[in-house]
C-alpha cells in the first residue's frame, strides 16, 4: 500500500483580458502593499470570491497559486483606489482586476449598501 494522497486543485486559466487588467493594476501601484489580485470577483456573505493572481503567501504546496479559486475572510471595507476597487480584510488587501460577469458589480453595490456604517462580521465559531 502506498502512502500517497491524490489531491486535485481546482483552477482556472486567466483570460487575456484578465491579464491586461492585472498588468494595468500593477502599473498603477498602490500606497499600501497589495496581497493579491483577483479576477472574476463577486462578494457573498461579506467575503470576496474570485480567481487569484500573484498572492504574496503562495506556497510550495499550491495554496494561493495563480488560477486558484479563493474566498477571502470578511471584507472590512471596499474602496476605489485610482481605476480599481480594493477589498480590505483583517490581514490582507485584494485588488479587483475584473468582476464576475452578470453579477459581480451588482454584488459590490449590494455589499456597499448593506455594510454602510455596520460592522457585523461572521462569528469565528458558529453554534
Amino acid at each position: 500500500m502506498l502512502d500517497t494522497i491524490d489531491v486535485t486543485f481546482h483552477g482556472k486559466r486567466h483570460t487575456d483580458f484578465d491579464l491586461k487588467r492585472i498588468t494595468k493594476a500593477q502599473e498603477q501601484g498602490f500606497d499600501v502593499p497589495v496581497t493579491a489580485y483577483l479576477c472574476g470577483v463577486s462578494i457573498r456573505s461579506r467575503a470576496g470570491i474570485g480567481v487569484v493572481f500573484g498572492h504574496k503567501r503562495k506556497d510550495q504546496y499550491g495554496r494561493f497559486g495563480d488560477g486558484h479559486l479563493i474566498r477571502t475572510s470578511d471584507v472590512i471595507k471596499a474602496e476605489r483606489e485610482g481605476r480599481f476597487w480594493v477589498l480590505t480584510t483583517v490581514n490582507s488587501r485584494y485588488v479587483i482586476a475584473t468582476f464576475q460577469r452578470d453579477n459581480g458589480r451588482a454584488s459590490l453595490r449590494e455589499f456597499l449598501r448593506h455594510s454602510q456604517g455596520q460592522r457585523h462580521f461572521t462569528p469565528r465559531v458558529l453554534q
